[in-house]
């Protein structure tokens, strides 16, 4: 049996991060067992972002049966569950080896992240906190 699985790729070439905002995918399709294939290339506008992005159905990422990158908010984790959506974190770079790794069940996880939020206390809101990342941002999944 097939599946359909969604590699983030802002270069179309590696595994990229801030899964949320990202626009550019590469979709394989795979089985276990057999290299994964590319079958599209999604290059959304900005208002599909999944951080963007405000309906409840017709996302094309609503459609696959998970979604790797290499970092991933909690808000775009729900998001995709509630959609049946897998979302997946990886140090992987080569978005044919994640998918085959993913499916193997060997995908090497994202490196843990040291934020250093202290003093923010108990019940602290990650995803809606006001902290300077510098020019960038936070090159993490906490979506800043």
């Amino acid at each position: 049996m097939s599946v359909r699985v969604a590699v983030a790729s802002q270069n179309f070439r590696t595994v990229t991060g801030h899964a949320g905002k990202a626009r550019r995918f590469i979709v394989f399709e795979a089985e276990a067992g057999k290299a994964p294939r590319e079958v599209e290339r999604l290059d959304l506008p900005m208002e599909q972002s999944i951080h963007e992005f405000q309906g409840e159905s017709g996302h094309p990422l609503f459609s696959v049966k998970a979604v790797i990158a290499g970092s991933a908010g909690a808000g775009f984790v729900q998001r995709l569950a509630a959609h049946g959506v897998e979302a997946v974190t990886t140090a992987e770079l080569d978005p044919a080896s994640a998918v085959a790794n993913y499916l193997a069940g060997t995908l090497e996880p994202a490196a843990p992240h040291e934020h250093g939020h202290e003093g923010h206390g108990e019940g602290h809101d990650h995803e809606h906190h006001d902290h300077d990342h510098g020019e960038g941002g936070c090159c993490c999944s906490c979506g800043n």
